[in-house]
């Protein structure tokens, strides 16, 4: 048992390790963002002034990750560049006299310096279950963060660093979750639960996007998990749904149905969604707003 001392002077007692690892899966298509993104992928789409992955992989930094894994598809190898140093386009600003553009866009890969990333190919759309699965041989038998491309959390602190605070203390799965309006329950999946602490559940049960009649609760799963390696030993396992595809929430049942134990996080913070063109915009508006922009 290891016992960490906070900036606030409190003890956290960790039972577990700290996670230094994030998979971040976003080889997915796009679909909604079409046409545009047929060419350009949508986690480089501007929040403000900044791309949405760019969020993501500060979280992650920010969360205690040292190593980040993305999870993409062979179109989007255009998300490498962005995170490397460009020396083409650093001449050229020096030798148009830009220093203030040259030293904003130093100080951006400065940001970086302290991760390491790796690229795994997703070659088919075969599921996020699966693309996770793909990145288990950097992963290792650590257990790492998880992080989509769609959902991002402002708090004080980070989403992910109050998931990895359950897994220190418990050393199991944990899942974020967020709630929402009883008539919003139909478009996310929706959990039923025992609460074991503030803001800390057992999940029971996982339900696909659910009739709001129908809903066990208005707790929602966003985008944000801590998994161990038994989660991948069950993807591993798991069958292709009808679609074709390995679902992350679908190993996550078989796990609850085989008695395992998955906990769930109800985060402190704004979760902003950006996976589609209205819910960007309005985390843009909101975005916007909470920095007193307009």
């Amino acid at each position: 048992m290891r016992n960490k001392v906070l900036a606030e002077g409190k003890v956290l007692t960790m039972k577990y390790p700290s996670i230094k690892k994030a998979v971040l899966p976003i080889a997915g298509l796009g679909t909604r963002f079409l046409p545009l993104s047929k060419a350009f992928p949508k986690e480089l789409w501007p929040l403000l002034d900044r791309p949405v992955i760019d969020y993501i992989v500060e979280e992650v930094k920010d969360s205690g990750a040292k190593e980040v894994i993305f999870v993409v598809s062979p179109e989007k190898k255009i998300l490498r560049d962005y995170f490397k140093p460009n020396p083409k386009m650093e001449k050229v600003l020096r030798e148009r006299g830009k220093l203030d553009l040259l030293k904003e866009l130093k100080e951006g890969e400065k940001r970086w310096q302290k991760l390491s990333f790796s690229f795994v190919l997703q070659r088919r759309p075969l599921g996020d279950g699966h693309a996770i699965r793909l990145s288990r041989k950097i992963v290792g038998r650590e257990p790492c963060m998880v992080s989509f491309g769609d959902d991002l959390v402002v708090s004080k602190t980070p989403c992910l660093l109050q998931l990895a605070r359950v897994f220190q203390k418990y050393g199991q799965p944990v899942i974020a979750l967020k709630r929402v309006p009883r008539e919003k329950v139909s478009l996310y999946g929706t959990v039923a639960v025992k609460k074991i602490g503030p803001k800390l559940y057992q999940i029971q049960k996982i339900v696909e996007k659910p009739k709001m009649a129908k809903a066990p609760s208005n707790l929602v799963i966003v985008g944000k998990y801590i998994l161990t390696p038994e989660v991948f030993n069950y993807l591993e396992k798991a069958k292709p749904s009808f679609r074709g595809e390995i679902i992350l929430a679908e190993t996550f049942k078989k796990m609850i149905e085989d008695g395992k134990m998955i906990y769930g996080c109800e985060f402190e913070g704004q979760w902003l969604e950006c996976g589609n063109p209205r819910d960007w915009l309005k985390s843009n508006l909101s975005l916007a707003k909470k920095l007193k922009l307009f």
